[in-house]
């Protein structure tokens, strides 16, 4: 009797699906030469570009990684993720095994994100001591947690237990710091007030030394817009490192008549080491994640204003905060979906480098939340899920994926598919 053949990999067996799917990407990509630009930069100029956040204090490697492959495969030109090593580790590990799928599929750059003062919301996290919680509290701050970083467990105590008798009892846990990202929603709903928010800032060397590395290609300095002199210093750290990347991105909110002026004193200061491209990341909503209508209005009011100006520095435009699957949406209604030109311009104003006004959209919360409905069915094994282990999820994540990414990229036949 014939011995039974092993089934092969994972990999080269149950993706056809995905294999498709991806390749109909990646193909429909690479029809779109870049020319004289990296692929990147080629989006940024036509106005496609998308990066996705992993967030800038979210440390969850496992979920890094799995972010990171989905949305390889689903065309991202950016990956933005913590300035620590085993972060930037986990996405270039998703971006591999995305390349193991489809061989032909464009690496995203890789960006960490730093802070230049520790009042930036991006950098903090939730804290609080569950002993300190009354064993009967309700736990709202456990529901509301976007990212389910926060876990409490009620124990028994000198032999009752916890839910026949509640003041027995007492509550272990708290907030799984590595996921925190710091969204502040557990921050007023605990009911005792005993949640606080912990800010920091990444240390400037371990940063340069990240900067040194192969594996990252950009770097994202955020900005609170309360002064300038922080952002000096700390650009002033990464001298000797800051050219080993091909893109430097500042973040900022919008602080009103004065962000132009707040946003060309930055330019004079990275000028005389800027070797490569920059951009300007403009946070309409910092935080926000949500998905309703209203959350992206503010980031694109904020690019109605930029894109008005025309005494803005020099550099690649870009929305954040707030975006989700309605930002295309409002962007179009307002005239600057992939426009080269301010809406009411004569075609004799276009902008001399003939590049998009805005070059594209940076998706956060909204896109780790699709993505992560998907991810909570699969069970972990040895404490970590690997999705391309499950074609039919990864599937569908790529699907969710698509249904976001699609539209900026303008998929024939794909941003539907869902």
């Amino acid at each position: 009797m014939a011995a039974v053949p092993a089934p092969p990999p994972p990999l080269l067996a149950s993706h056809a699906a995905v294999r498709a799917t991806a390749s109909d990407v990646s193909r429909f990509r690479g029809a779109r030469l870049a020319g004289d630009h990296p692929p990147q930069v080629a989006a940024l100029r036509r106005g496609d570009w998308v990066k996705l956040i992993c967030g800038a204090s979210f440390e969850d490697a496992a979920d890094v990684r799995n972010l990171s492959l989905v949305y390889t495969l689903a065309g991202v030109d950016c990956i933005d993720c913590a300035a620590d090593a085993s972060v930037v580790g986990a996405v270039n590990e998703g971006i591999d095994v995305a390349a193991s799928i489809i061989p032909a599929v464009q690496r995203p750059w890789v960006m960490v994100s730093v802070n230049d003062d520790c009042r930036d919301l991006h950098f903090r996290k939730a804290e609080f001591d569950p002993e300190d919680c009354p064993p009967d509290c309700s736990k709202p701050c456990e529901k509301v947690c976007p990212a389910d970083a926060i876990s409490l467990e009620s124990i028994m105590v000198g032999g009752e237990h916890t839910r026949s008798d509640p003041l027995h009892g007492k509550l272990k846990g708290g907030v799984l710091t590595e996921r925190c990202y710091g969204c502040g929603r557990c921050l007023p709903v605990c009911p005792y007030d005993r949640i606080r928010a912990v800010s920091y800032v990444r240390d400037p060397i371990t940063t340069s030394e990240l900067l040194k590395r192969n594996d990252v290609d950009a770097i994202e300095i955020h900005t609170t817009g309360k002064g300038t002199d922080t952002f000096d210093a700390l650009w002033n750290s990464f001298s000797e490192s800051i050219n080993n990347v091909k893109l430097v991105a500042v973040s900022l909110p919008d602080i009103g008549e004065s962000t132009v002026d707040f946003m060309n004193v930055l330019y004079a200061i990275m000028e005389p080491h800027l070797q490569g491209y920059n951009l300007w990341q403009l946070d309409g909503r910092p935080m926000s994640g949500d998905i309703g209508r209203g959350a992206t209005r503010e980031t694109v009011s904020f690019a109605i204003h930029m894109a008005s100006v025309p005494e803005r520095p020099p550099g690649f435009y870009q929305l954040a905060g707030g975006t989700n699957s309605y930002t295309i949406d409002c962007l179009k209604k307002a005239g600057l979906f992939q426009s080269m030109t301010f809406p009411g311009t004569t075609t004799s104003e276009t902008i001399s480098s003939q590049q998009a006004l805005i070059g594209g959209i940076a998706y956060g919360g909204y896109a780790r939340k699709i993505i992560g409905r998907t991810l909570r069915k699969i069970p972990a094994q040895f404490g970590r899920v690997h999705i391309e282990d499950h074609p039919d999820h990864l599937l569908e994540a790529l699907q969710d994926a698509l249904s976001l990414v699609g539209p900026v990229k303008g998929y024939p036949a794909l941003s539907s598919m869902k």
